[in-house]
């Protein structure tokens, strides 16, 4: 994987087809192919993607969003990651609200969602099982993230994790000292200037429980929107 650290910043063309090659963790491509070949059946009619999915979105983002993965019947059936899953369904209509969308869904790769000022990735490029990844597995994917924040530098204002785990990665990346305790609609300024923030990840389990709200989400992506007002 040429994106490893001390090795040189790949472009976004060549770092997508990068990923989308990738086969370092043979537990998550045997997992993610064998997702793709028995499917689920509402797509039983469907090509699954099966694949490593990359990041999405506008590539002079000043906003980028990280989650923990693809899901297995989402990002890893439509190719496009948050995409065809009720967690994409809460995090494009959010974007759409706050303006960062051209569309409030995402549900293929050819739907003509645009996004504006935003750009999306995640820790892990395959579905895993559980949607547990190993730390293995994370650490081999992180280089990925690496070279993306590197593509971004000149433009990024805010960054966005969805989730504990989310943060965790982006810390061993960035690496500011001590984590921050994760909470949901906490902020921090790193010694970059960009501002973080931190949301609970618009999974089923989250939403379906009331523990996150669309108000509760949207204030996020107002705070995030209220910080490029100010550069």
């Amino acid at each position: 994987m040429s994106s490893l650290p001390g090795s040189p910043i790949l472009p976004w063309d060549q770092l997508r087809r990068e990923i989308i090659g990738c086969t370092r963790c043979q537990r998550l491509r045997q997992y993610c192919l064998a997702v793709a070949r028995d499917k689920r059946q509402s797509f039983q009619t469907e090509e699954y993607w099966g694949l490593p999915v990359p990041g999405f979105g506008d590539p002079a983002a000043r906003i980028l969003i990280i989650g923990l993965a693809p899901a297995a019947h989402g990002g890893n059936r439509t190719g496009r990651i948050f995409t065809g899953d009720r967690s994409g369904d809460w995090l494009y209509r959010a974007l759409f609200k706050a303006g960062f969308a051209n569309q409030p869904e995402s549900v293929s790769r050819d739907d003509g969602l645009v996004l504006n000022d935003v750009f999306i990735s995640c820790i892990n490029r395959c579905a895993p099982p559980g949607n547990k990844p190993t730390p293995d597995e994370t650490n081999k994917c992180l280089p990925y993230l690496l070279n993306e924040l590197h593509l971004l530098a000149p433009t990024l204002k805010v960054m966005i994790v969805l989730g504990q785990l989310a943060l965790t990665g982006l810390w061993k990346q960035i690496g500011q000292g001590s984590r921050p305790r994760f909470a949901h609609g906490a902020s921090i300024r790193l010694k970059s200037g960009q501002l973080l923030l931190m949301s609970y990840h618009p999974s089923q389990q989250n939403t379906f429980t009331g523990r996150l709200t669309e108000k509760m989400f949207d204030t996020v992506f107002t705070a995030a929107r209220r910080e490029l007002s100010r550069s």
